[in-house]
């Protein structure tokens, strides 16, 4: 569990909940490159602000609901409103309470490394705003698809939410792409922490694939790529069915 000085992520959400509108936090990566944020309010958007390609990906829910890195619960809200059981869970503890403050009835400080069948059996996992990220590394990935075979019914979905790493002209990413692969890493494969005010994350692992990459990690979990739902740039939804034969 993240330690309030840990936890940045969870501040800039209480402070926008705390009606301070400019709220944006600091994304640094381990070689010094920073980014900032869209903003608080894309953590809190109504179904109405949506990207497009978000919107048609969930056509595809259905059942018992877990969303995983629910942040501020847009996602788990929206949901919860047009009648699923939804959990939520998320590693920031304000961002739980947020949730909850915001009436989300199932909401749980948990980690994705975390997640076993003790949560439940689900139909569709969710992991929206780039959660597929949260897989962190291919063999990661591959053991958590593996449990999340485990924990979920014969036809269940799987829609994340990534960003192809290699569209991008960006000199400083296109250098990082070149210092992973020295190392062994995916290109995509980030060390990144997040800072917001004096709160800073620890630094951790955060995952972008392409197509072909995501197919690559699927092989052999269980699961396999139904469609991809593109932005028209870097990111997209992958809508991830489960095979029931394979175990």
């Amino acid at each position: 569990m993240l330690k309030s000085r840990e936890d940045a992520y969870g501040h800039q959400i209480h402070d926008y909940l705390r009606e301070q509108p400019h709220v944006y936090e600091i994304v640094e990566r381990e070689d010094g490159y920073i980014d900032i944020s869209s903003g608080a309010s894309y953590y809190f958007a109504p179904y109405r602000q949506w990207p497009i390609y978000q919107k048609r990906a969930m056509a595809y829910v259905k059942g018992h609901v877990l969303d995983i890195g629910c942040g501020a619960g847009r996602v788990s809200l929206f949901l919860q409103e047009k009648g699923f059981t939804v959990m939520g869970i998320d590693n920031s503890p304000l961002a739980v309470k947020a949730c909850q403050k915001r009436g989300i009835k199932d909401v749980k400080n948990i980690a994705i490394e975390k997640i076993s069948q003790r949560l439940g059996i689900f139909d569709t996992i969710i992991m929206y705003g780039n959660n597929f990220g949260l897989f962190a590394s291919m063999k990661k990935a591959r053991s958590l698809l593996k449990k999340m075979h485990k924990m979920t019914s014969g036809e269940a979905t799987i829609i994340a939410e990534t960003a192809d790493p290699y569209q991008t002209k960006v000199p400083e990413h296109l250098e990082y792409h070149k210092l992973n692969k020295k190392r062994g890493r995916m290109a995509g494969q980030l060390r990144l922490r997040v800072r917001y005010k004096k709160y800073k994350t620890p630094f951790f692992d955060y995952l972008l694939v392409s197509v072909d990459e995501l197919k690559r990690i699927l092989k052999g979990t269980g699961w396999y790529l139904l469609k991809k739902y593109d932005s028209g740039a870097a990111p997209y939804v992958a809508v991830i069915k489960k095979d029931p034969l394979l175990k």
